[in-house]
């Protein structure tokens, strides 16, 4: 046998002793979003600015520490809204706005992108985190939304943390309620029974008592196995009444994944608007019809003008991409991925920044 001919049979020889190549990292990326609206530099002290991006980046390290360790989208998405749900600087969970009769009514929803599964609860009092409670609804029943009494019994026969409903209370959400039902000339509830003493000091520092923003937060995923989720949790309008339910818990309105669409949603602004624009639905139409995330986004949120609405939203396409498009003058949001380091931002004329 002539020396040429040995040269492929030592060739194929060698690459099978040689040592394998080192894969590259599995892909993965995440977005979130703590509301929009009104949000304007002179709007918030240094101290403030400073803890709404401290609060971001806990959140998006929660999303992250998931997706880089090769979890799910779907854990993701609920690690880093439970650790909003429980950080009284965003309207979900504990620091959620109060009803004019002076409860904590707390909505959510999430989706999985892959096989089109969703769930949704409104009007929560007693259990901790309305997201866990959403993707019970998904998982472990045939439904797909769940209000009221009957949600929080559910969540509470699945195992779910339950809460006296005073945990929610927030003394500044609390003198937000107030001001809002003198200004309305509408009579002031009685303080919630066990809420903490007027005088008690906040942890963190307080949003301004008139800051004009969209309570909502959310996170959409792209996990390493090329799935999609979205998730959004509120706790909606301040004032509200008679049992209002706005986009958040609507899929379709406020949150929609879907991996044949190629894109993840999720929505914050006027709840009834969005619910007419049928936004998160109408986001991935876009992108089915062959529309980049950002373009899709942009062109939304331009039909929510129209009809004069107002917010923001978040999405993720498949190829990790996420994107940020608002008519308001800002929203409290953040990226990491596989490639990029954390990034938050709060002010609309401004770029996601570590």
């Amino acid at each position: 046998m002539t020396l040429t001919r040995l040269l492929p049979l030592a060739a194929a020889l060698a690459l099978i002793a040689a040592p394998a190549a080192a894969q590259e990292p599995a892909r993965w990326s995440f977005a979130i979003h703590g509301g929009a609206g009104v949000i304007e530099r002179d709007s918030l002290t240094p101290e403030q600015d400073a803890a709404y991006r401290a609060a971001l980046k806990v959140a998006l390290e929660a999303g992250s520490a998931v997706l880089a360790s090769g979890g799910s989208a779907l854990d993701a998405v609920q690690a880093a809204i439970q650790i909003m749900e429980d950080d009284p600087l965003f309207n979900a969970g504990r620091g959620a706005v109060f009803t004019a009769a002076g409860r904590n009514e707390l909505d959510s929803a999430i989706m999985n992108g892959s096989n089109l599964t969703a769930g949704a609860v409104a009007g929560l009092t007693t259990t901790r985190h309305p997201i866990a409670a959403a993707r019970a609804v998904m998982e472990q029943s045939p439904h797909v939304m769940l209000i009221g009494e009957g949600a929080d019994t559910f969540a509470a026969s699945v195992g779910l943390e339950q809460v006296e409903p005073s945990f929610f209370f927030t003394e500044r959400r609390w003198q937000g309620l107030v001001r809002a039902l003198e200004q309305q000339g509408q009579p002031i509830p009685e303080r919630p029974t066990g809420a903490p003493s007027p005088h008690a000091a906040s942890n963190l520092p307080a949003p301004p008592l008139n800051e004009r923003k969209f309570g909502t937060v959310g996170a959409v995923a792209l996990d390493s196995q090329g799935r999609l989720a979205a998730g959004t949790s509120t706790g909606g309008m301040t004032a509200k009444r008679w049992g209002r339910v706005g986009d958040v818990p609507i899929i379709g309105a406020g949150t929609y994944a879907s991996n044949a669409d190629g894109c993840a949603v999720s929505a914050t602004g006027s709840g009834e608007y969005f619910i007419r624009a049928t936004v998160a639905r109408d986001i991935c139409h876009r992108t089915a019809a062959g529309a980049d995330v950002q373009t899709a986004a942009e062109a939304e949120i331009a039909d929510v003008a129209s009809i004069r609405g107002d917010g923001g939203v978040i999405v993720m396409g498949l190829d990790g991409t996420p994107a940020f498009a608002m008519n308001t003058s800002g929203m409290y949001r953040g990226a990491v991925s596989s490639s990029e380091p954390a990034r938050v931002a709060i002010y609309g004329d401004e770029a996601l920044r570590p």
